[in-house]
């Protein structure tokens, strides 16, 4: 016979469930999305932004890729006689070109870091971004950067004394990560009168005041171009924050998926792995640096079909294939 039934509680009961869940708070599934899908459902007009989703608001899929994904994922058309009347001749050699490099197609499993032949391609990126070659080996894609930024948030905290710095303003995923993995947020404050910059004697006092609580503060996120705040740090912010992650042993978390959502020309973004090669030793050598892109911005905007990266700089071999 089972035990327990009746009236006890059950495993997915809330009393129940895990702790670190229920602390959770995110903006795209938090209380206030919650009321707005309510308001939205009593026949309010209500416009969503808590969360980048541009074709939701209107923009068009660029033809092009959608016109590549298609193919990829419908092969069969590339043997009807009439594709070339339906799709042009760069979207069929494209997709043939993607198709060759994975044999079982779309729907077999993959190498666990991603299709090689396109972690190739996306190290080229990297390269002619930054002018400084890229590792192939060294970039995992994912399921958009969140999932990246996800993985390595698990891997790094250990345990409730864990702390991580994030800025504030913030994407919300960043805390409600660390809740869930069971670590410390540690807040630090953008300067909005140095348009949103940084301030390195309150970044200090953050650090020793989280330490004095007995947190070990192990990494440091910066979000350039900011979300929400859509400044993009300067040369000069990114090489003091980068000796900063080196003086304090802190890796540094880049997230940088709005990177093509520039338009003033004064204040370009740059990588900070651009930045820290261009330091050059000690700092280039001994940075740990993890930074994240996506297609869910930029001209893509492919919120939905999910894709991104994370590449991986000055971290021992013994940890890639975690």
């Amino acid at each position: 016979m089972f035990g327990g039934g009746g009236g006890g509680r059950k495993p997915l009961d809330y009393e129940e469930l895990n702790e670190n869940v229920k602390k959770v708070q995110y903006a795209v599934r938090g209380e206030l999305y919650l009321r707005a899908s309510e308001l939205q459902k009593e026949g309010k007009k209500i416009i969503f932004t808590n969360v980048g989703n541009p074709h939701a608001l209107g923009q068009k899929p660029l033809t092009f890729p959608r016109q590549v994904v298609a193919l990829c994922q419908a092969p069969f058309l590339l043997d009807d006689p009439n594709v070339g009347l339906i799709f042009p001749a760069d979207a069929i050699a494209r997709a043939k070109h993607y198709l060759a490099m994975a044999p079982g197609g779309l729907g077999a499993y993959s190498d666990s870091r991603g299709i090689p032949g396109i972690r190739k391609e996306v190290a080229e990126f990297i390269e002619r971004r930054d002018g400084y070659p890229s590792d192939p080996e060294l970039i995992y894609l994912t399921d958009g950067a969140s999932k990246g930024v996800m993985q390595m948030l698990n891997t790094i905290i250990r345990n409730e004394r864990d702390g991580i710095l994030v800025p504030v303003p913030q994407y919300p995923l960043y805390s409600a990560a660390i809740s869930l993995f069971g670590g410390s947020l540690v807040p630090y404050y953008l300067e909005e009168e140095a348009n949103w910059g940084l301030d390195f004697v309150n970044l200090r006092q953050t650090v020793a005041s989280a330490r004095s609580k007995g947190i070990t503060v192990r990494a440091m996120v910066i979000i350039n171009p900011g979300n929400p705040t859509g400044q993009c740090l300067s040369e000069g912010n990114i090489k003091e924050l980068l000796k900063f992650c080196f003086h304090e042993n802190l890796v540094l978390l880049a997230d940088e998926v709005y990177q093509q959502n520039i338009y003033q020309d004064e204040r370009p973004f740059i990588s900070a792995r651009k930045v820290l090669f261009d330091m050059g030793p000690p700092m280039s050598r001994e940075v740990q640096l993890v930074s994240f892109h996506t297609v869910s911005k930029g001209y893509w905007g492919e919120c939905g079909q999910r894709g991104g990266y994370f590449e991986m700089t000055n971290l021992p071999p013994k940890v890639m294939p975690l």
